[in-house]
């Protein structure tokens, strides 16, 4: 079985709201700011009266008693409550949001900071180009074609791991290449091979890896991996990956397989 993974403060999760109503309860700038956000997402603003045709609710008021009660109240009536400045009474938090539509990055502390979330925004603005909501938008539109272009699930995975990887011709980090995306689509992309590779770790620190040892974590379609390896790293591994703890004799799936050694 696989070592318990580190726990989750809050369960990451993109809500889709357009069409429907959300209650919206405040005024001044955090209220203002609460009712944008439900509308760029599609969403109805509506105030308490309208709470049963809802399942989301924000509360943004400076009266500590009057915010507690209102999210008492639409608790009881089924709903989960965000209150603004009060992470206590929080059913759901809002992240820092960066944009590259449809890209949509979500950085949030589970309440801790919201000034945190935000200066992490700005960070990853600096680093990810305008152009990375159309190359996500031709990866998109082009599926069938690329399923055409490498037929094997496996192999295709594979070739869209070593594209868009780190240097790759389709690396998301690079602003050029929505514009390679054509040509690479069209021409002789190399796929990373199947087969075994033995990762050997000098360290149980997930901040020690190497940019290839990342890699190859996140690429893996099987981790085998000796009982020392702690869960932290085995995190960092994609998480549809097939894990064992070694010895295995099993068969095992096509594809990349990492076996994972810890040098103590």
């Amino acid at each position: 079985m696989d070592p318990k993974p580190a726990p989750l403060r809050s369960l990451p999760l993109f809500h889709r709201i357009a069409g429907k109503r959300v209650v919206v309860i405040g005024d001044g700038i955090m209220g203002e700011a609460k009712t944008r956000l439900v509308e760029r997402a599609g969403g109805i603003p509506c105030g308490e009266p309208e709470a049963h045709h809802a399942a989301l609710a924000f509360i943004a008021l400076e009266d500590e008693r009057s915010a507690e009660s209102a999210a008492i109240r639409l608790r009881a009536k089924g709903l989960l409550v965000n209150v603004a400045d009060r992470p206590d009474l929080c059913d759901f938090t809002t992240p820092s949001l960066l944009d590259r539509d449809p890209v949509l990055i979500a950085i949030g502390t589970s309440g801790a900071s919201a000034g945190l979330a935000k200066q992490l925004r700005l960070r990853l603005e600096k680093l990810l180009p305008a152009s990375l909501g159309r190359l996500a938008q031709m990866l998109s539109d082009r599926r069938d074609d690329i399923r055409a272009r490498f037929p094997p699930a496996d192999g295709r995975r594979r070739a869209l791991d070593d594209a868009l990887g780190e240097g790759g011709v389709l690396d998301p980090l690079d602003d050029g290449a929505a514009n390679a995306f054509e040509g690479w689509l069209a021409g002789t992309a190399p796929i990373m091979e199947a087969g075994q590779v033995v990762l050997t770790l000098a360290s149980d620190d997930p901040e020690d890896l190497t940019l290839r040892q990342a890699r190859l974590l996140g690429t893996a379609d099987t981790i085998l991996f000796e009982p020392l390896v702690p869960p932290a790293i085995l995190d960092r591994a994609r998480a549809d990956a097939l894990r064992r703890p070694l010895p295995h004799d099993g068969p095992l799936p096509d594809g990349l397989t990492l076996i994972i050694r810890l040098v103590e």
